[in-house]
């Protein structure tokens, strides 16, 4: 039995991928596992990383924004006044909470978003880690 060889796919630009439809991600993502969990936490998370950051959004903030989900869940946090700095990411950001809060079911629904968040944040601080290296810091 031989293997064919895997081929990766084609690399998608940041610009690309700030134009993903995060609400939407959002909303399948956090309804049906399989295929769109995938893209919600591959797309959607590097998508949402890069739109944040262009904001100036620090990675601690969506890591905290993170722990609310999980503590009082994505309607709760949707409903905060401002769940990230800035009135632009603040605009941004509660749209994708409004869009999770209609898929969760419950506490795992609330988990899943807050693991994505999570990922955000991650994603958010490796990009901060890269310009410094690239900057010689």
């Amino acid at each position: 039995m031989t293997s064919e060889p895997q081929t990766s796919p084609p690399g998608r630009t940041d610009d690309e991928l700030a134009r993903s439809d995060i609400p939407a991600m959002l909303r399948y993502g956090l309804s049906f596992a399989g295929p769109h969990r995938t893209a919600l936490f591959g797309d959607g998370a590097v998508g949402a990383a890069v739109l944040l950051d262009r904001l100036g959004v620090q990675p601690r903030a969506v890591a905290f924004l993170a722990k609310v989900v999980r503590g009082g869940g994505v309607r709760y946090a949707a409903e905060l006044r401002e769940p990230v700095p800035g009135d632009e990411a603040v605009a941004m950001v509660r749209a994708w909470l409004e869009s999770a809060a209609t898929a969760t079911g419950g506490v795992d629904g609330d988990e899943e978003a807050a693991r994505w968040l999570e990922a955000v944040a991650e994603l958010i601080g490796l990009r901060h880690v890269h310009r410094s290296r690239v900057a010689g810091e």
